[in-house]
């Protein structure tokens, strides 16, 4: 009965935390850039010494669906859709360098282009991005940033920059707390990509299957709701036995 109740027990434990997992999927649905988190469970084996008799369901956490998400045309020229395997490296909360494919890009009052999540652009020599006072910003294919300075003609379009976008397979990334990418070995960080790297006037929407999800949310609500039933019945059934002992004594 011991082993009864404990198998559910494992099993519930494990749904709980996969229902979390579908949850921020879903949550970030219409998130421009995101990828879907993966998640599965792996039997563990409990250690006990020479009675190792006790088997848990683990929940484990399989990185991410590197799928690109649906492009979307906006017409805004700071809206930046990356090429496969191409990623916008930004500076994180803690001053690191982290990565996303975020392209929904915005000017600061204080002169820093940042992602809709607010992390500063970092540029292809590691320092985040500064703008000087503009009426027009335009971002190249290549990553390269241009500005009209205030109060001059088109002509007078300047560079100011080049937005630092590397090239990494879904392999050497991992994703944070925050939500943000960051290279599976510090000590190799991944290099500047070359060429056009990315189109403007579009953003890539989030690869999350919404309808998926919640089909998957149901099917989890479910399976959590008959090992719950499980844990109940194996506590009917202790009881009972407990009964009957009581009465034989």
């Amino acid at each position: 009965m011991d082993k009864a109740l404990y198998v559910a027990m494992s099993g519930a434990r494990a749904t709980l935390q996969a229902q979390g997992t579908v949850a921020h999927n879903l949550a970030n649905a219409e998130t421009a850039g995101f990828k879907a988190a993966l998640a599965n469970t792996r039997a563990y084996r409990v250690p006990g010494g020479e009675h190792a008799s006790r088997i848990d369901a683990m929940h484990i956490d399989q990185g991410f669906d590197s799928r690109v998400g649906a492009q979307r045309v906006t017409g805004n020229a700071l809206d930046v859709s990356l090429r496969p395997d191409r990623w916008l490296a930004v500076q994180s909360a803690d001053g690191g360098v982290a990565y996303t494919r975020a392209g929904n890009l915005s000017p600061t009052p204080n002169g820093q282009l940042v992602t809709g999540g607010g992390h500063p652009l970092i540029d292809e020599n590691g320092q985040p991005l500064a703008l000087p006072p503009h009426q027009a910003l335009d971002i190249g294919e290549d990553g390269t940033v241009s500005i009209v300075p205030l109060g001059e003609g088109p002509q007078t379009l300047a560079i100011v920059g080049r937005l630092r976008v590397v090239e990494a397979t879904p392999d050497r990334l991992t994703r944070g707390l925050d939500g943000l990418m960051r290279s599976t070995d510090p000590q190799q960080p991944p290099a500047q990509a070359v060429g056009n790297v990315m189109t403007t006037g579009a953003l890539e929407s989030s690869n999350v299957d919404a309808a998926g999800a919640l089909v998957q949310m149901i099917q989890l609500q479910r399976q959590f709701e008959m090992q719950v039933k499980l844990i109940q019945r194996g506590d009917d059934n202790a009881q009972a036995a407990n009964s009957l002992l009581r009465l034989g004594g």
